[in-house]
């Protein structure tokens, strides 16, 4: 499920014990554009729970888990945030970090 959260929505999305995947971009960001598809392909094979959270309308989530770079990723597992990957990361890369925190198999 890929689902694009905006305020309230992306806490209740991530409160939960399903691990989530939170992709934190902008449509002004080149880097976002070309990792978009890598999520989307991820998604496809793993089924992970991925929010999309556009940073220019939700300030106040970007403030309070202190993205400062685009694009962020943010893994939480059991409503607990337990990796942050900034910036452009191939697949195989992504596929590692999220094999290795246990998100995927």
């Amino acid at each position: 499920m890929i689902i694009n959260a905006n305020g309230q929505e992306i806490m209740k999305e991530i409160e939960t014990n399903t691990p989530v995947l939170v992709d934190c971009w902008a449509p002004w960001c080149p880097a976002c554009k070309m990792l978009a598809p890598i999520l989307d392909e991820i998604h496809e094979e793993f089924g992970l729970k991925m929010i999309k959270v556009n940073a220019d309308k939700n300030e106040d989530f970007i403030s309070k888990f202190q993205v400062l770079g685009l694009p962020t990723l943010l893994l939480f597992q059991e409503n607990q945030l337990v990796e942050r990957i900034i910036g452009y990361q191939s697949k195989e890369t992504l596929i590692d970090i999220l094999k290795s925190q246990g998100m995927i198999v």
